[in-house]
């Protein structure tokens, strides 16, 4: 068990411009799908509210389609349109009143869509690739891109005006930010294509469209991810100097927050150093960074989504060593609390050996 002493890194306050966050724990945004129509009910909002009472101290929503071309995953949140904006902005009252701080995380999912789900007309990829070799439709052309850019700025003009605390744009996983970033999905040979610089061009016009939109205290941050879905070994960067000059474009752009998804915390970025993909990113950029992967849980979500093995509670003390070591600024927690939404509070006490394990079978419902 581990005491309520030795986890006091977790519980310390931090501020990233109009953002003050009363400790270091991040609900992990995580696809649930139970916003049929594209709205999120009040069982969406009790289920983030519930987190935010636990003690999380900055929750990022599920992925949420920023246009009507952004996705097919069934029952995934929209962030557009009067109705379903009407009810982020209800899910985002109820987080504030239990003490919480909210970011909606902005999604186009690209040419990627689930196993057995056909892509819409409207599907669009920087090459048309789905994935090396793969070609699915054509390339994006210029007038889309501009589309989805001002799709993007429309929905964090909206993040802010409902209230909000600061937003997340989803550039990891393969899908469509990331599919521009990574060479396996961009052969173009414009200002988005060729060498890893160039290929961040996408993305760097992204953020400057929703600086744009928002007033300069408001955070912005962006997940990344060296996997992909389609390719769990692929690497953006294969050194730290390639990291370096793939973070340097996004810096400036207008990055405030990077949340580098990993599917293990601990496991190292690069040979030669126990630095994490999280530990590399606030080095290179100077940013805060947030670190995700199996907190707590003995096995990578790929795996418990996958079969239906149970994946056992583990303790804290590497992560939070890590943390008092200022590899990286946040912690972001996922499977663990969907099944422990108190699991700020339970750390905090020391109840490690209380916590849950987790299990497929519970994702059927919010709770």
């Amino acid at each position: 068990m581990t005491s309520a002493v030795g986890v006091s890194a977790l519980f310390q306050p931090l501020t990233i411009k109009s953002l003050n966050l009363a400790n270091r724990i991040v609900m992990a945004p995580m696809t649930r799908s139970k916003s049929p129509g594209g709205i999120p009910g009040d069982n969406v909002a009790a289920y983030y509210r519930r987190r935010a009472e636990g003690g999380v101290g900055l929750i990022v929503t599920e992925g949420t389609y920023i246009d009507p071309a952004s996705g097919f995953y069934p029952d995934v949140p929209h962030f557009y349109g009067d109705e379903s904006l009407a009810a982020w902005s209800r899910v985002a009252e109820a987080v504030h009143a239990a003490g919480g701080k909210i970011f909606p995380q902005l999604w186009h999912c690209g040419l990627t869509a689930p196993v057995g789900v056909a892509l819409g007309p409207a599907a669009v990829g920087p090459s048309g690739l789905l994935k090396p070799g793969q070609q699915v439709t054509s390339p994006m052309t210029q007038q889309q891109i501009d589309e989805v850019i001002r799709a993007y700025g429309d929905a964090a003009a909206a993040a802010e005006r409902l209230g909000f605390d600061g937003l997340e744009i989803h550039g990891a996983h393969g899908y469509l930010i990331d599919q521009f970033f990574w060479q396996g999905t961009n052969q173009r040979t414009d200002k988005y294509g060729g060498d890893l610089v160039a290929r961040t061009q996408f993305a760097v016009e992204v953020i400057r469209e929703i600086r744009r939109r928002v007033r300069p205290e408001f955070p912005v941050g962006l997940r990344f991810s060296q996997w992909k879905l389609q390719d769990f070994a692929a690497k953006l960067a294969q050194t730290p100097q390639e990291l370096e000059r793939f973070l340097e474009p996004l810096t400036a752009a207008g990055v405030d927050l990077f949340h580098c998804s990993q599917r293990r915390f601990w496991d190292p970025e690069f040979e030669g150093s126990q630095l994490n993909l999280a530990g590399w990113t606030k080095k290179l950029s100077g940013k805060p960074s947030i670190t995700v992967g199996s907190v707590t849980l003995d096995q990578e979500f790929t795996r418990s989504f996958g079969t239906t093995d149970t994946a056992a509670s583990t303790g804290v003390d590497e992560l939070v060593e890590r943390l008092e070591r200022d590899e990286f600024d946040l912690v972001a927690v996922g499977r663990s609390l969907i099944v422990n939404p108190t699991w700020p509070a339970m750390i905090r006490r020391g109840a490690i050996d209380e916590l849950k394990p987790f299990q497929r079978d519970v994702l059927a419902e919010l709770v």
